[in-house]
């Protein structure tokens, strides 16, 4: 018997090959076509055991990857575009805000508690999507309650329609029924037409007020065994209504939301994500090198900090290994669940992790520095480019934004020179340097006449040249 994912999470990219993944994640990162390879393999070897018998699919676990390279040259981007493309829950957490017991920090299992969330959002997003046209129905339905009320005969001009009878109650008139189904359905009409707009209307709303309180750092509702919202009950003011005023559109909005929440089965939807995070779940550990001991021993043999880091990794090795996480949505088996690990490991190196962590990242992959090609292409090829968000940002006030390609490779030039003479940061450099170069039109913006800007090899120069001259001057601005 083969096993199978919970819908949706396989229909994306059940389909594709490794080939494929890589071809998708080359729209939205540019280069590391290791890294792209590893986490291919990776989410193909998912769809692979989905068709394994389910004694051996059970054996088969993730086979965790270690990237390892410079901050801003696409580690997080990668896995992040992956999960999107398997529409796994996704999740990214930095090691350093982790701590063991007895050092201020957030509990290791929070990341498969906050994990869990998120495919609860998920799933109940489907969930609402499906039956949006059946809530938007029952909205409408209410909404025209509170409009014409079915025990007041509404005026002889109100919303424009001829005169109502009250309906009578037992032998009610068939004549007077028909006429007040045609009145609901004028107004009916009117309502999606948009004519009652500006209307407003007395709603009772859930009083979801609660008391502000606070809780001790690396706790959590689910450590200590308590929840407040069922302890407390009607103390927070649960099952309490007030009336509201609001428009038409506000309140068939709200309607619209009860009534989706009333057609989703929320113990369904928890059952769901709880299985799609155990089969699909993939959570992103950057920074992993802050927690490496700096000389590789124990300990470091020094205390202080290397003790903690020590106890981060071994804190963090029973979620990776595979454990049960207690959450609110239920337990939690974490033996599935892919890990990603990321850090520039410009001080420790891998080997500096204790052993038991390091075996359970097998595959490592090393990303390369970004050049000023890459930032070239970066600049203009992706999906979502900075050239074309800068076009698109600008254009919302009516100026027409072009870059030449030698701009273009000027402006590469200049984060590139930039980077190997202060901090190498990688593309994030782009961002700075675009910033510095469109600073005076992003301020004059609708101002700006003519509203026709080519950006040009000069122009460039001009605004980056005396920055990037004085080293002193751009670790400061860029």
């Amino acid at each position: 018997m083969a096993i199978f994912l919970p819908e949706r999470t396989t229909t994306a990219a059940t389909s594709l090959t490794p080939r494929q993944i890589v071809a998708e994640l080359d729209k939205h990162v540019i280069g590391q076509g290791k890294a792209k390879r590893a986490v291919a393999i990776a989410l193909r070897n998912r769809i692979r055991r989905q068709r394994l018998p389910a004694d051996i699919a059970e054996e088969v676990t993730p086979k965790n990857i270690l990237m390892i390279g410079p901050t801003g040259v696409g580690k997080t981007e990668i896995a992040r575009r992956l999960a999107r493309l398997a529409q796994s829950p996704f999740i990214k957490v930095e090691a350093s805000k982790f701590t063991e017991v007895g050092y201020v920090g957030r509990d290791v299992e929070s990341m498969v508690r906050d994990l869990v969330e998120l495919a609860v959002d998920m799933v109940r997003g489907e969930r609402s999507e499906e039956v949006k046209d059946k809530a938007r129905d029952a909205a409408e339905e209410r909404l025209l309650d509170l409009l014409l009320p079915p025990n007041r005969p509404p005026s002889p001009n109100e919303f424009e329609s001829p005169n109502v009878v009250r309906i009578p109650s037992g032998s009610a008139d068939q004549s007077a029924r028909e006429q007040a189904n045609r009145t609901r359905e004028r107004m009916r009409e009117q309502l999606r037409a948009g004519r009652l707009d500006d209307r407003v209307v007395e709603l009772d709303v859930q009083n979801v007020s609660m008391p502000t309180f606070e809780v001790i750092a690396g706790t959590s509702v689910e450590e200590i065994g308590l929840n407040l919202k069922d302890m407390m009950g009607n103390m927070f003011g649960g099952g309490r209504t007030k009336t509201r005023r609001m428009k038409v559109p506000e309140a068939l909005q709200h309607l619209t939301v009860e009534e989706s929440s009333k057609l989703v089965d929320m113990e369904s939807v928890s059952r769901t994500a709880v299985q799609r995070v155990e089969q699909a779940g993939i959570i992103f550990i950057d920074e992993i090198d802050k927690i490496a001991s700096r000389d590789g021993l124990a300990g470091g043999g020094h205390g202080g900090p290397d003790v903690s880091r020590e106890g981060v990794q071994r804190d963090i090795l029973p979620i990776v290994e595979g454990t049960t996480v207690n959450t609110k949505h239920g337990m939690v088996k974490t033996d599935h669940i892919l890990f990603i690990a990321a850090g520039a490991f410009h001080v420790s190196k891998p080997s500096d992790l204790i052993p038991e962590l390091q075996g359970r990242f097998p595959i490592r992959v090393e990303l390369e520095p970004l050049t000023r090609e890459d930032f070239v292409r970066i600049l203009t090829e992706p999906r979502s480019a900075l050239v074309k968000q800068y076009v698109a940002l600008l254009g919302t006030d009516g100026i027409e934004l072009a870059f030449t390609p030698a701009a273009v490779e000027r402006i590469a030039d200049f984060a590139a020179r930039v980077n190997d003479a202060t901090e190498n940061i990688g593309a994030r450099r782009l961002h700075t340097v675009m910033e510095r170069l469109l600073d005076q039109i992003s301020f004059e913006g609708p101002d700006l006449q003519p509203n026709v800007v080519t950006i040009d090899e000069g122009y460039v120069d001009r605004m980056l040249t005396d920055i990037a001259k004085n080293e002193d001057l751009s670790r400061y601005i860029l």
